[in-house]
């Protein structure tokens, strides 16, 4: 998104700002936001985004590449570790640690756990982002940051709500200002670094984590298996739902297939609307029980392992 009517800095810069927190603390929001479109997909649940995802914003004469990370928990399986191995490394490979904490948790045992590894690490540049303070009382924000402030030593503090746009405009004008002089990385049209496929899969995946229930969607996961452009301008797309039982399969399919028709037509719009042309979405589901495990999986999804 263009960010021109913000005050100049002079020569054209550009760097990276990652977006590190707790699981829901609206990393992806804020990213979609700052970048004004649909980059990462959001939803309710916890732990939604599950690799890095770059956006990217351009503020006058500054690109500023947003990299959002997987929520930070504590991990059991392969692909838990392969989750904050990813958020950890947005932060060590970036100018800016934004860390983003949804202010009505406050100073938590989560939040205070991800600071003191943060103290440990390699982030450089780290900023408080309190975020959905339009969930909180107006008196209680500032003894909020004064806490978090006296916790950890942040570089700056902004209060925003990502999901209304309240204090970005704010987030964004500091970004530029301290970026450093480079030549940019992406092109100005580009919204994202996200291949087309992957995009695919998420968006799929999202509509998934919205229509299903509370416990299943952190067991399955979607691959791209083709993707098709076709002659008449439309594209061709083939996914796979993998889910851990056959149990869970049943209630993907939903009865009579009503389930997997409704996310199937979910998504096929969705895609449309982004890619900017017809869309043929085909979704076949099989259980793999291991596929959190499974390292092909994971590299699948973006992950490293």
């Amino acid at each position: 998104m263009n960010y021109d009517n913000l005050p100049s800095f002079g020569e054209q810069k550009c760097g990276f700002a990652a977006l590190i927190g707790a699981p829901n603390a609206g990393k992806s929001t804020l990213s979609n936001q700052i970048a004004g479109g649909k980059i990462s997909i959001v939803t309710h649940k916890v732990q939604t985004t599950r690799a890095r995802i770059r956006a990217i914003a351009i503020a006058n004469q500054t690109q500023i590449i947003l990299v959002d990370t997987p929520g930070i928990f504590k991990p059991k399986r392969k692909l838990d570790k392969a989750m904050v191995e990813a958020a950890w490394g947005g932060a060590k490979d970036s100018d800016i640690t934004l860390v983003i904490i949804d202010a009505a948790k406050g100073l938590n045992d989560e939040n205070r756990n991800i600071l003191k590894l943060l103290n440990k690490g390699n982030a450089k540049n780290i900023w408080l982002v309190l975020n959905k303070i339009d969930l909180i009382k107006n008196e209680k924000l500032l003894a909020l940051s004064a806490e978090f402030n006296d916790f950890f030593p942040f570089e700056y503090s902004f209060m925003i709500s990502a999901d209304k746009g309240h204090g970005v405009k704010q987030l964004v004008a500091q970004l530029e200002q301290v970026m450093p002089e480079s030549v940019w990385l992406y092109p100005e049209e580009q919204m994202a670094d996200i291949p087309t496929r992957l995009l695919a899969s998420e968006i799929t995946r999202e509509k998934l984590f919205l229509k299903l229930h509370d416990e299943l969607p952190y067991s399955l996961t979607v691959e791209t298996e083709k993707y098709t452009e076709q002659k008449d301008g439309s594209v061709r797309i083939e996914q796979i739902i993998y889910v851990q039982r056959a149990s869970q399969k049943k209630i993907v399919l939903g009865l009579r297939g009503d389930m997997i028709k409704t996310i199937g037509q979910q998504s096929r719009m969705e895609l449309a609307e982004i890619l900017g042309q017809k869309v043929h979405l085909f979704l076949f589901v099989k259980v793999r029980d291991n596929w959190m495990d499974d390292p092909e999986r994971l590299r699948q999804m973006g992950l490293d392992v």
